[in-house]
């Protein structure tokens, strides 16, 4: 059974992932991809921390956090090896945007990530349910 407290992180955390694509929509909307990209990625990275809360992982840096969920979640079968993919590209777009000078995400690029936050978000909250109700066991945390 999952506590009380991971289920309102977990909670508060796949809310702050809808907000924040949200926002990438309205940027990409007005072509602001350089914005859209950012929120984009950062709604995957919340709404994996919301899973994460479940078996109290979490960490400092961002790739900690992505390598938590690729070890337990994809790794074990649990999430598809796209939302992987999805995150990591997610990422190296984010880091290009905004630390390269001169980087400008092109619109299908600021498209196709927003596209692919939402088809992940969307597989959070269904796993999300299943684990609360326990139709589906959480991975086993070992080191």
């Amino acid at each position: 059974m999952i506590d009380e407290h991971a289920q309102a992180l977990s909670a508060y955390r796949l809310n702050k992932a809808n907000t924040l694509l949200t926002q990438a929509e309205l940027l990409l909307n007005n072509k602001q991809y350089d914005g859209s990209v950012n929120r984009s990625y950062y709604a995957m990275f919340n709404a994996v921390r919301a899973v994460l809360a479940f078996v109290k992982l979490d960490s400092r840096s961002h790739q900690g956090v992505i390598s938590f969920f690729d070890r337990y979640f994809v790794k074990t079968g649990i999430f598809d090896k796209q939302f992987s993919r999805f995150l990591h590209a997610a990422f190296d777009t984010r880091q290009d945007n905004d630390y390269e000078d001169f980087y400008l995400p092109s619109a299908t690029e600021a498209q196709e990530q927003y596209t692919n936050a939402a088809k992940l978000i969307h597989e959070v909250e269904q796993k999300r349910d299943l684990f609360v109700q326990e139709k589906l066991k959480l991975p086993i945390i070992t080191d």
